[in-house]
């Protein structure tokens, strides 16, 4: 995934970049950079490795390096921005989030014309420094712009930091938020407004869909009215957004709890507490406790202060690792307990059936129910990117449906569809796997319901295949 934020101050900016930019490290764990337009006119930008590190750890003696009004950072969790491009508009900075998935053939198109690109290892190119391609084949900025999201499959919120202020381009679908953020002689543009209170700022308007602004000291014009159709992603309230964040409305952690009172509401199992996964799966849980009258007890507890999100890791082993090691067991709230847990959702299942096992083996549960938030993942995202070594054949829906149709991948709308017997029969076999005592998960219109918004702009293709 990833996050960026934005500047644009009558005064020097650097230090909120700094403070905002490092409110979005629970969206990418590989690489960070900010990049500032100083006084003189010159552009100067670090990147960092962030992976065995904190962003502020990385970036805390740039700051005396660096001064500006204008400036922006990403935390990214692959390729290293933001770049500064020499173009036909001039110098600037450029910082994306979201993922290209025809990568390959806009490379060969743009080769083929006689274009060039630096190679990352792996022999791949970087996806920002193809889309800054991209934007340099428009006559002006807004051009360029426009040409980039015609042109990508999947993708992408783009911020280019010029001498002539800050653009700002929300993905077309509007699959991930951009926010404008205001206060006294500055203006902000983020992707989670959690970034904003504590830097004095204030909400002043989300971008819609392929909309366009440019930031400056003085305000936010826009250059590109927004598209009619919205597809923001409901995995923001469901996992990866963060808890103080709003979206459309609509707050994170809210969402949160009324997903749990929706799972209670259809649940009659007995339990003596109930739990939540750290940290997306607390405010599920709180939520049940609240609806279901069953105490909300803390049997796990997350040791925050070194471990990042298990799901960023490239490698299954090393996020395995950081599952375990991250997740600290209470006894006294589990030994002979009957417990009800509450997750944000079940991608692969590896490290929730380690996670049972140990509760089982070495800690003496009673039971164990499973309460995932959202429906299966029955389909894997081709829209933004969660993790780059995901693979769909790993998703635990996939798993089951393969041991159901002796191999193959027969039927899946049936499989994501609630109220037929292959999904229980789906459900069933994940269940086993994980060797749960029972396993329901939240239906797609529950969920629906608590983000708050109408499904038709929401995306829901991991779940129902709808594009």
């Amino acid at each position: 995934m990833g996050g960026f934020f934005g500047v644009a101050s009558k005064s020097d900016c650097i230090k909120d970049v700094f403070y905002g930019t490092d409110y979005h490290s629970h969206l990418g764990t590989q690489r960070g950079g900010i990049a500032a337009l100083e006084d003189d006119g010159s552009f100067r930008s670090y990147i960092h490795d962030i992976r065995n590190a904190q962003f502020r750890s990385k970036f805390e003696s740039d700051l005396e390096k660096m001064s500006g009004n204008t400036a922006i950072g990403i935390i990214s969790d692959y390729e290293d921005q933001p770049l500064i491009i020499n173009s036909r508009h001039g110098r600037y900075a450029i910082a994306t989030v979201g993922v290209v998935q025809n990568v390959d053939q806009l490379v060969d198109n743009a080769c083929s014309k006689g274009a060039h690109f630096c190679e990352m290892s792996g022999n791949e190119v970087n996806p920002t420094e193809l889309i800054a391609h991209l934007i340099n084949q428009g006559k002006t900025f807004i051009e360029g712009l426009q040409i980039a999201q015609d042109s990508i499959e999947g993708s992408s919120s783009i911020l280019l930091l010029t001498k002539e202020g800050i653009y700002a381009a929300r993905d077309k679908l509007g699959r991930t938020p951009v926010i404008v953020g205001m206060k006294k002689d500055a203006y902000g543009i983020t992707l989670e407004t959690c970034a904003l209170p504590n830097l004095q700022y204030q909400i002043e308007r989300e971008l819609g869909p392929g909309e366009i602004v440019r930031i400056t000291s003085e305000g936010a014009e826009c250059l590109k009215p927004p598209e009619d159709r919205m597809q923001i992603c409901s995995f923001l309230w469901v996992y990866y957004g963060y808890p103080a964040s709003t979206y459309e409305g609509r707050n994170t952690e809210e969402v949160r709890n009324v997903c749990g009172q929706m799972l209670a509401k259809r649940d009659d199992v007995e339990a003596d507490y109930i739990c939540g996964i750290p940290d997306s799966g607390t405010a599920h849980a709180i939520g049940y406790a609240h609806e279901s009258g069953v105490p909300y007890r803390r049997s796990f507890v997350k040791y925050t202060p070194t471990w990042p999100r298990s799901f960023m890791p490239q490698n299954q082993a090393e996020r395995n690792r950081v599952a375990k090691m991250k997740l600290i067991p209470v006894r006294e709230l589990i030994e002979g307990r009957r417990l009800l847990f509450c997750e944000d959702s079940i991608v692969r299942g590896t490290q929730l059936q380690d996670t049972i096992e140990r509760l089982y083996s070495k800690y003496g549960a009673k039971e164990i129910h499973m309460r995932p938030a959202c429906p299966p993942l029955v389909y894997g995202c081709k829209f933004l990117n969660f993790s780059r070594s995901r693979s769909v054949d790993e998703l635990a829906t996939r798993i089951a449906i393969r041991e159901l149709e002796d191999g193959e991948y027969n039927h899946l709308e049936e499989y994501a569809d609630a109220t037929t017997e292959r999904y229980r029969a789906m459900v069933d076999k994940i269940r086993e796997r994980l060797n749960l005592t029972s396993l329901q998960f939240q239906t797609l219109g529950d969920l629906v319901e608590a983000i708050g918004l109408p499904k038709e702009k929401l995306c829901t293709y991991c779940w129902d295949g709808a594009e």
